[in-house]
């Protein structure tokens, strides 16, 4: 298990590593090693970018040597065109991008934490101080309809053998679209939104509705048990039309699933 003062130990190691090659102005902090430390724990990586001086982004994309130099690497995975997953030798695990100033005009930098920056250079970077906006809908209809119809479309995938699509469309986006709903009818508790994912810590956002987690989530076996939970919950909260709550619950049935 990692410290999680090692990790903002090696962040700030990265930073001297680059303060070192002359060719960069910037190193950025994100998520729980950005201004949301509070969230730093023994099970956070480190999630970065670096900022170039014009030109040399290639440099720090194409070669590794600015990492190694502070901590060998025993993973590398390029996932991006700009950045890489990876893993330093004593487990620390990390998620960077490389970019010039010029290029993140677009690119949410919310919450990125000045690690280390070139003396005399001060960013322009528009995005850093800009909220992003959360995908959280304002109303319960298109969401909640999207998600019973879900629910029937995986049933009939379940009812022809195909059991893994069906556990998407029941436990993946359904559920995912009732999420996104939590907002307008729980009391949401003061914990950190992440704007890109409305499950995340939605334990701790809404511990009332997550102690019905388990029924809804019951796995790949008992697909049709989680989507009638699912359907009850979504019943209790919105008036789902008749026909097709009628002909989900047949389906289940129909498929072994026990009435609640």
């Amino acid at each position: 298990m990692i410290n999680k003062d090692q990790l903002l130990e090696r962040l700030d190691a990265i930073g001297q590593s680059l303060s070192k090659t002359e060719q960069t102005l910037l190193l950025l902090g994100l998520g729980s090693v950005g201004t949301e430390l509070n969230r730093l724990d023994a099970y956070s990586d480190l999630d970065f970018f670096v900022i170039t001086k014009p030109g040399f982004k290639d440099r720090f994309i194409n070669d590794l040597d600015w990492l190694n130099h502070v901590c060998p690497l025993s993973y590398q995975f390029r996932n991006a065109d700009v950045g890489w997953k990876i893993m330093f030798e004593d487990g620390i695990y990390g998620e960077f991008a490389v970019f010039e100033e010029s290029e993140l005009d677009h690119i949410p930098c919310h919450g990125g934490r000045i690690v280390w920056c070139e003396p005399g250079y001060v960013p322009q970077i528009a995005t850093l101080d800009q909220p992003v906006s959360s995908n959280r809908p304002d109303s319960l209809d298109f969401p909640l309809n999207e998600a019973v119809t879900n629910l029937y479309v995986g049933l009939c995938r379940y009812a022809r053998g195909e059991k893994m699509s069906a556990r998407t469309f029941i436990e993946s986006y359904a559920m995912g679209q009732v999420i996104a709903t939590l907002h307008l009818h729980k009391a949401e508790l003061p914990f950190d939104l992440d704007p890109y994912s409305n499950d995340r810590r939605v334990e701790s956002r809404f511990p009332d509705f997550s102690v019905h987690l388990s029924e809804m989530l019951q796995g790949y076996d008992k697909i049709p048990q989680s989507a009638l939970h699912i359907l009850a919950y979504i019943e209790s909260i919105y008036p789902v039309n008749t026909k097709l709550s009628q002909e989900i619950k047949s389906l289940a049935l129909h498929l072994g699933a026990t009435l609640l």
